[in-house]
């Protein structure tokens, strides 16, 4: 089913954020990528709370003690309290990676142009499975046992709902003209925070209750 996303609230522009990356919910702070830094702000506010002068290019991901960020052709686990760099693993698009999530144990990648979302180890970055879309891949986010991701191309951007076994689309949220998802995530709850690539922003969208419920 396609359905049009309803747009929430902006956050952002921030100061000294030109493009949004990945973004990430670490249960009261939203997380997000900026390029040379990883910063941090409070939903309720939009005020900036944390900043971690740590290269941040692409997704970001929280298992409940750390911070994944995609770095380069390179996946780090960063202390989110010291900013240290505990382990790095390599990323499976070598470079072309784009979103991160965190479920059941493992990392889930999307590869940006090659359509792909990959199940990778998180100690050693092996790859697990790997699932085929026919879109460009930005975001990657887990809730309520759904996989949904974010997608963006040719000047059009939606959020998906997919079977995480075969790929399939499930449902859609789609974009308005002009608002684009350059990572994903979900709040545990009824809302996706999108990162808003060149504009700066990080929007919250509405989530919706998929008709076909994938958990497991």
């Amino acid at each position: 089913m396609k359905r049009a996303a309803e747009v929430l609230r902006e956050y952002g522009p921030f100061e000294g954020v030109e493009s949004v990356g990945g973004v990430s919910f670490d249960g009261d702070k939203v997380w997000l990528a900026a390029g040379s830094s990883l910063k941090a702000f409070d939903p309720a506010s939009g005020d900036v709370q944390r900043s971690l002068d740590i290269a941040a290019h692409a997704g970001t991901a929280f298992d409940g003690r750390h911070l994944f960020q995609i770095v380069e052709d390179r996946i780090e686990k960063i202390d989110p309290g010291s900013g240290k760099v505990l382990a790095t693993i390599p990323a499976p698009g070598n470079g072309g990676d784009s979103g991160l999530a965190w479920a059941e144990g493992t990392l889930w990648v999307g590869q940006h142009r090659e359509r792909k979302i990959h199940q990778i180890d998180p100690d050693t970055g092996v790859v697990l499975r790997t699932l085929q879309s026919n879109r460009f891949v930005t975001g990657v986010t887990w809730v309520d046992g759904e996989l949904w991701h974010g997608t963006w191309e040719n000047d059009e951007s939606e959020i998906r709902h997919i079977d995480p076994d075969s790929g399939a689309v499930l449902d859609t949220l789609q974009m308005p003209k002009g608002v684009f998802v350059s990572g994903l995530e979900s709040d545990g709850a009824e809302r996706f925070f999108c990162g808003g690539g060149n504009c700066g922003k990080v929007r919250a969208v509405r989530r919706v209750k998929s008709a076909a419920g994938t958990s497991r």
